[in-house]
């Protein structure tokens, strides 16, 4: 089949089947005599496999591991199951960053009157101390418009 038909069946995007195969996730494809790629059921099969473990967050690298793996009948499920839970740790410390991240932003919300007020909290946390308006976050600060 071409590329457009394995884009179709694996869901995958010919841009990304090219890219895969640039990047070795995908072994580079048979060609037609006129020099077009030909993908069989395997390669789909595997462009399928790439995008699930993609859309649970793998990076390309762990993908790789989980291919090798995959095409490995004597390996020991051990193995994937350690991968699988460092991407869990790893998802873990994300998800942590990710919460602190909405908890400091929702802390700026609550403390920005949103009004037609040039002092705004929300600016003041993300400027640099040199931002040349000394006194802003200060001033924000006596008016209870921001509070750490």
């Amino acid at each position: 089949m071409n590329i457009g038909e394995a884009a179709r069946q694996s869901g995958v995007s010919a841009k990304r089947i090219r890219h895969y195969e640039a990047i070795g996730l995908l072994p580079a494809s048979a060609r037609s005599e006129s020099g077009y790629r030909r993908y069989d059921a395997a390669a789909v099969d595997t462009l399928r496999f790439v995008e699930r473990a993609r859309r649970l967050g793998f990076a390309l690298d762990e993908i790789q591991q989980l291919l090798t793996l995959w095409s490995d009948r004597s390996r020991a499920s051990a193995d994937v199951k350690a991968l699988t839970l460092r991407h869990i740790d790893a998802l873990d410390e994300r998800i942590a960053e990710l919460t602190a991240m909405r908890a400091q932003l929702v802390r700026l919300a609550d403390n920005c009157h949103g009004d037609d007020r040039p002092d705004c909290p929300i600016l003041d946390e993300m400027a640099p101390a040199s931002s040349g308006e000394p006194g802003r976050r200060e001033h924000c600060i006596a008016e209870g418009g921001f509070r750490s």
